[in-house]
């Protein structure tokens, strides 16, 4: 439509002279002013406004598709799918989606933005004096009133499509950070709860990987020991080893003050978590005569003739201690798995 055939009471009342022009023109630093607002077809076409909603309304509902499209690619794909993509070449299908959704839908949002800002909003230019710091009651009030201009010019109120739509995208957007946290890694369930111990479960050397049998430990050594039937080369063995580490010692049975590491132990012998208790360091410092043993990460102590306790350093509490015994063949084997969570206290008060 052209403005030949818009009704003169519907055409926008032209502006008069320039804001801030200052008479004389030969002052050669006079104020040029603002040019005259020209009409945009929006502003004369109702349906070229339709037009424009629409089209943000479009994008709106693009970004909200494609933010689903982000949390749908965690389920479909695994992390280890690799694809064929021109011309990127052999790229992960999981990162490529994800990067692809949510690059999308964030570009959605900001070109749905700027579009509604460019044809529907009003783009008449206005120039304001500077002024103090402070805001006086006249300005507040006049900042109040500038708002509610903004907000009744930029139609959100009479634009509902836009409006719902935005709203619609800028509330699914988040849930991408949310989906994010699941790179953090899996839940760990009860998995640190528990470790390959059980009974029956013979203790093995892991530096002869043979059975242990009580007279193969003195007293005052240190040896370390896992389960029977752990493999070194098993895919998850740094994880079950993780847990499952031993350390044996044998002490005299006079010496050990507290009763249930004595219940617990066989003949002198006791076997305590390898896996220091504030941040899962391996322990391996042991002096017989105080049997005091020392993790080597941040010197947290524990004194294995009396239950393991701290008894200096940051390690939150004593090492777990594994119930033993001997089985019809003569070697050490455990009575069941450790009664705590090994390793730092976290997954015991979690």
């Amino acid at each position: 439509m052209s403005s030949q055939q818009i009704p003169e009471e519907n055409l926008p009342v032209e502006q008069g002279t320039a804001h801030g022009a200052v008479e004389g023109a030969g002052d050669p630093f006079a104020d040029p002013g603002l040019p005259a607002h020209k009409p945009r077809i929006q502003d004369i076409d109702e349906r070229a406004a339709n037009r424009s909603e629409r089209a943000v309304a479009l994008m709106f509902t693009l970004s909200m598709l494609a933010t689903v499209g982000f949390i749908a690619s965690y389920v479909i794909f695994p992390v280890d799918k690799i694809v064929y993509i021109w011309p990127f070449g052999h790229v992960s299908a999981l990162n490529f989606s994800l990067g692809l959704t949510l690059g999308l839908a964030l570009f959605l949002i900001g070109a749905g933005a700027v579009h509604w800002a460019r044809t529907l909003m009003s783009d008449v230019e206005v120039a304001d004096d500077r002024h103090a710091i402070e805001a006086t009651p006249e300005v507040k009030a006049k900042v109040m009133a500038d708002f509610a201009a903004g907000a009744k010019e930029s139609a959100i109120g009479r634009r509902k499509l836009i409006r719902n739509t935005m709203f619609g995208a800028l509330a699914l957007v988040p849930l991408s950070g949310v989906v994010l946290l699941r790179d953090l890694g899996p839940l760990p369930e009860k998995k640190l709860r528990k470790t390959l111990w059980a009974k029956g479960k013979q203790l093995v050397n892991m530096n002869t990987m043979e059975p242990l049998r009580p007279e193969d430990v003195v007293v005052g050594s240190l040896t370390f020991a896992m389960p029977e039937g752990l493999e070194e080369d098993a895919h998850d063995f740094q994880t079950q080893i993780a847990k499952a580490a031993l350390m044996i010692i044998r002490i005299e049975p006079d010496n050990i003050k507290d009763p249930r590491e004595r219940e617990w132990a066989h003949e002198g012998i006791v076997a305590f978590s390898k896996i220091c208790t504030h941040v899962g360091c391996p322990i391996s410092l042991y002096e017989q005569q105080t049997h005091h043993v020392l993790c080597p990460c941040h010197q947290s102590t524990f004194d294995l003739s009396d239950g393991a306790r701290v008894i200096f350093g940051p390690a939150g509490h004593a090492l777990p201690q594994l119930r033993i015994g001997v089985n019809s063949e003569g070697n050490l084997e455990a009575l069941g798995d450790f009664e705590e969570p090994v390793g730092p206290a976290f997954w015991e008060r979690g």
